[in-house]
């Protein structure tokens, strides 16, 4: 029955319109759902940054709520239930810290969180109050310097130093247990941000070998050690670039890291799942159909040059599509607030799903936030990913939420209106589907 569709459409000139399907016609579907069962989905979410909750404080009390509300309530609009934050500084952070910058401290007793109870732990307090069941993964861009070849928070490596490894497992261990005094559970961690990453901001290169050894002789045995329950993920892992596996003559880089790792099964039993993102995009389609059993996440949305454009947002909605289409059980977006132009410590400009104006003390949601709504609003944690066929296919992501409720996600990507006529598997129903627009269709 066509009352019983919810259909919403975002377009460049107009967004989340509820809109109805044009009345019962005996069209032949171009897009048909099939009950095919795929992956379940676990969770949508976004980062907090420093940067982030810095913009936040711009906003009246009122504004600030809401968005709070529109990001993590559970009638929000986006029902975020996992996120991201970083051990130490990330390239968002107001400055490059870590949480122990005493040389040689390999008992962790100088180990402190102090600054992020000025900064992380009250944004993440206030998500957690618009959603107790928040869940949060935690990752480092580097680890402490001193611990570094060079010694410094860009570039460089971990030192390959018996004692090291243990002490920086321990640096895990202590993050956990520091946020937990705090009353924020850490339901994941990932043991480093971009493991190829050699950049200007905080970084750490690791080796596919290292990420074996690291997780298998020192982080897993800590934390059964230390009784943690935390789970240990195998991420972020931002390789291969296609032209890096074309132009090498070794192993490609999806052996080098998640093969070599999950082959290992001292290793592999530690690990609960993989976190992919940038040109990790590549490898994810091999590594989840050879551990359909693992769970995986798409962990930092691409993040664009802080124009906030129409166009990057119908890019991004690729993102999800490709992504999901592979296997990915959770989406999380990169920075949820960020200033105009989003521009990072280190020069950077990227996008983000609000924009706080500090002269207008105006709050502006930019088009991906609508790209992220029109997946988590309806797409519940829980949710199956459903088969489709037909024409539309490349266009679109069908689920099936726990209530039996039906979602189809998808866009029209081309400059003049389109039909779709969609099938249920009972009834065909049509929709006019405008220009260059995304849908959230559910039956």
């Amino acid at each position: 029955m066509s009352h019983t569709i919810q259909w919403y459409s975002t377009s460049k000139q107009s967004y989340w319109n509820n809109k109805s399907p044009i009345a019962e016609e005996s069209n032949k579907p171009n897009l048909t759902i099939i009950d095919n069962e795929y992956q379940t989905v676990g969770s949508f979410g976004g980062c907090f940054n420093e940067l982030g909750f810095e913009a936040l404080k711009y906003l009246s009390g009122e504004d600030r709520e809401q968005v709070y509300y529109d990001l993590f309530h559970p009638e929000g609009d986006h029902k975020f239930t996992m996120c991201r934050l970083p051990m130490g500084a990330s390239d968002y952070a107001l400055e490059w810290y870590s949480l122990n910058e005493t040389d040689g401290d390999f008992s962790m007793e100088h180990f402190s969180i102090e600054r992020d109870k000025k900064y992380l732990i009250p944004y993440i307090k206030e998500a957690l109050k618009h959603n107790p069941d928040l869940k949060l993964f935690a990752s480092p861009w580097s680890p402490p310097t001193w611990m570094k070849t060079p010694k410094a928070y860009n570039y460089g490596t971990l030192r390959w130093e018996k004692e090291v490894l243990e002490a920086y497992a321990l640096y895990f261990v202590k993050f956990v247990q520091a946020y937990k005094e705090e009353g924020i559970t850490i339901h994941q961690v990932h043991v480093q941000n971009e493991v190829v990453a050699d950049q200007k901001f905080p970084s750490c290169v690791w080796t596919g070998e290292q990420l074996q050894e690291f997780i298998r002789d020192y982080l897993g045995p800590a934390f059964e050690k230390h009784n943690l329950d935390t789970e240990i993920w195998l991420g972020t892992i931002n390789a291969p670039e296609p032209w890096q596996e074309l132009m090498s003559d070794t192993t490609s880089d999806y052996d080098v890291f998640a093969g070599t790792v999950l082959s290992d099964p001292e290793a592999y039993k530690y690990i609960s799942g993989v976190g992919y993102q940038w040109a990790g995009k590549y490898a994810i389609q091999r590594t989840s159909q050879s551990y359909p059993e693992l769970s995986y996440s798409q962990t930092e949305n691409e993040c664009g040059n802080g124009k906030n454009t129409w166009n990057y947002a119908k890019y991004v909605f690729n993102l999800y599509q490709h992504y999901f289409s592979n296997g990915v059980n959770n989406y999380i977006y990169w920075n949820m607030v960020l200033e105009p132009n989003g521009r990072s410590t280190w020069g950077w400009e990227q996008n983000s799903m609000i924009t706080v104006d500090p002269e207008t003390k105006e709050k502006i949601y930019n088009p991906e936030y609508y790209v992220m709504k029109h997946f988590s609003h309806f797409v519940s944690p829980g949710s199956k990913r459903l088969g489709l066929t037909g024409p539309w296919t490349g266009n679109a992501l069908a689920f099936q939420k726990p209530n039996g409720k039906k979602v189809v996600v998808i866009a029209n990507p081309f400059k003049d209106t389109r039909t779709l006529n969609l099938s249920d598997g009972n009834q065909t129903h049509t929709f006019e589907l405008e220009p260059e627009s995304f849908n959230t269709i559910m039956l």
